[in-house]
Formats: C-alpha cells, sequence, structure tokens
C-alpha cells in the first residue's frame, strides 16, 4: 500500500510539473521582452524587439544632446539590452554621431538600420557607400527608401530598388525596404515582391498616422486600414516595423503610452518598434512599459 501510494503520489507530482509547464513554466519562458531578437519576416535579419531611433523631429532632439551625452545614452541603451539602432540621410549629423557612439563595440552584437531619401534616382551605389563611412561600418543590416509618399512609388524609384538588390547581392545591405508617409503609397505594399522589410506609423489613435493625403496633415490617420495593410504584409512574410508609438511626442500621459504601446505590439503582425530617446530615463521607461504591456 505504502509503494502504491508513493507511485501514485510521484505520478501526480509529475503530472503536476507537466501542468505547470504549460501555463506557468511555459509561459515564463514565452514571456516576451523589449530586448528579445525577433526575425523580421522572410528577411531572416534577427533585431532586438525595441530600436534606439536617431529622428525625434528629424534628428534634432538627439543632436542636441552633443557627442558625449549621446554617446552615452546609446551606450545605456546598449547596456540595457537595446541593440538596434537606427538613423537616416535626413537625420542631419545623426548617422555620424551614431558610428561614433558605437565605435569599438563588436559589429555583430547590434544591427544597423538607415534610410536613403525619396525622391530621388539614379544608381544609389555611392551614397550607400557614404552611408558605411558615416557610421563606420563595413555593411549596413536594414537600407530602407525613406518616406514613401506616391503610389507610383514602384515605378518611380525602380533605380534605386535595382541599386538596394545589387547590394545586398554583394552583402553591403543585408535587407531592404520603405518606410511609409500616407495611404496612397502603403496601398501598394500588399503583394509587393521587392520588400523584405516595412516601416508604418502604428498607434491605438491614429496620431502622426497615415491619411489618404501625400503629405503630412494634422489630423488622425486611418487606424483600421494602416492596421488592415500592415496584417496582410505581415503574413505575406514582411517584417513589420512600427513607429510613432508616442504620437512623435504627443503623447505625455503615461496612460496614452501604455495604449498606444499595448495596441502595436498585440496586433500580431508588428515585430519591433523604434523610439526616439533623450534620457536613460526614457530608455528604461520605455523597456518596462513594452516588458509589462506585451505580458499582460
Amino acid at each position: 500500500m505504502a509503494r502504491s501510494t508513493r507511485r501514485d503520489f510521484l505520478k501526480a507530482g509529475v503530472a503536476g510539473a507537466v501542468l505547470y509547464g504549460s501555463g506557468g513554466a511555459i509561459s515564463a519562458a514565452t514571456k516576451r521582452s523589449a530586448t528579445d531578437w525577433v526575425t523580421l519576416g522572410k528577411s531572416n535579419v534577427k533585431v532586438t524587439r525595441l530600436a534606439f531611433g536617431t529622428g525625434t523631429f528629424s534628428g534634432r532632439v538627439q543632436r542636441e544632446l552633443g557627442q558625449p551625452e549621446f554617446t552615452r545614452l546609446v551606450r545605456h541603451a546598449y547596456d540595457r539590452g537595446i541593440r538596434f539602432f537606427e538613423t537616416a540621410e535626413s537625420y542631419r549629423g545623426m548617422p555620424e554621431m551614431l558610428g561614433i557612439a558605437l565605435k569599438g563595440l563588436p559589429r555583430d552584437s547590434y544591427r544597423l538600420m538607415t534610410k536613403y531619401s525619396t525622391p530621388a534616382s539614379g544608381d544609389p551605389a555611392p551614397k550607400i557607400d557614404t552611408f558605411r563611412k558615416q557610421m563606420d561600418t563595413e555593411y549596413i543590416d536594414i537600407l530602407l527608401l525613406h518616406c514613401l509618399r506616391p503610389p507610383t512609388w514602384v515605378s518611380d524609384y525602380q533605380s534605386l530598388q535595382d541599386g538596394f538588390s545589387e547590394a545586398k547581392n554583394k552583402k553591403v545591405i543585408l535587407a531592404h525596404g520603405a518606410s511609409v508617409h500616407g495611404l496612397p503609397a502603403l496601398r501598394t505594399f500588399p503583394g509587393n515582391q521587392w520588400l523584405e522589410i516595412a516601416m508604418i506609423r502604428m498607434n491605438h489613435n491614429g496620431t502622426k498616422m497615415d491619411t489618404p493625403e501625400m503629405r503630412d496633415i494634422d489630423q488622425p490617420g486611418s487606424v483600421d486600414e494602416v492596421v488592415a495593410h500592415t496584417k496582410k504584409v505581415h503574413a505575406q512574410g514582411m517584417g513589420v516595423i512600427s513607429m510613432k508609438l508616442c504620437g512623435e511626442g504627443r503623447f505625455t500621459r503615461p496612460e496614452d503610452r501604455d495604449a498606444a504601446m499595448k495596441f502595436a505590439m498585440n496586433l500580431g503582425s508588428v515585430d519591433a518598434i523604434t523610439i526616439g530617446f533623450k534620457s536613460t530615463a526614457e530608455i528604461d521607461e520605455a523597456i518596462d512599459r513594452m516588458n509589462r504591456v506585451m505580458n499582460s
């Protein structure tokens, strides 16, 4: 009887462990974090879920910090586990400042994304070389066409797409895509076979999001339509990076920032987000908020 009881006890213990594993241990193992490495769709490029953006008001906020303070900020983000850094040609001075801030860190320990200004045409190779020199890197992980607006962008910027593809063949860049500003361009994203990465504005109430206009206007964007296109491109295999999570700085209340973050990260079609920072406190707050809302 004693052996039977002991056997039953051991069985119950194993069953309990399995139940705990399916409800507790596995949940803990799959708990999402801001600093998790995630794969951006079929590009196979891995980035941390939270990116450090350098384009707050076209980089003015970060630029005005000065190099020593900006470097301290980047290193704090790196030490906290953010290993995805993004900039752009149009963020005057920021690619160079970012290159200096990251100097000396193992190149394979972080990812770089920059953006090629549009409208433009011709061979992009010389500019891509300039970008690499500015950021002091042999290769760029992700290169995007920046700020697409017209629905005719595919034909308008064909030479740029061809040049990006050639740069990828040479491993000068590892993935290419585009950031979008406006529904006319976004409506062309589903079904596009060239785009590997889509950078899309996203928050819960449409602040600074896409509208039917081909210019930025001060009215809420169409959340439902943006979300519908985002889900389509993600299902197609594009990696999706979202921006404007803080409504370009307009969400100052914690509850608004929580709502925006929770909305984007619970869609199931946003892989990573980028936020511009000006202090270590903002970095810590964003990491804590992201960790909390993704798992609540």
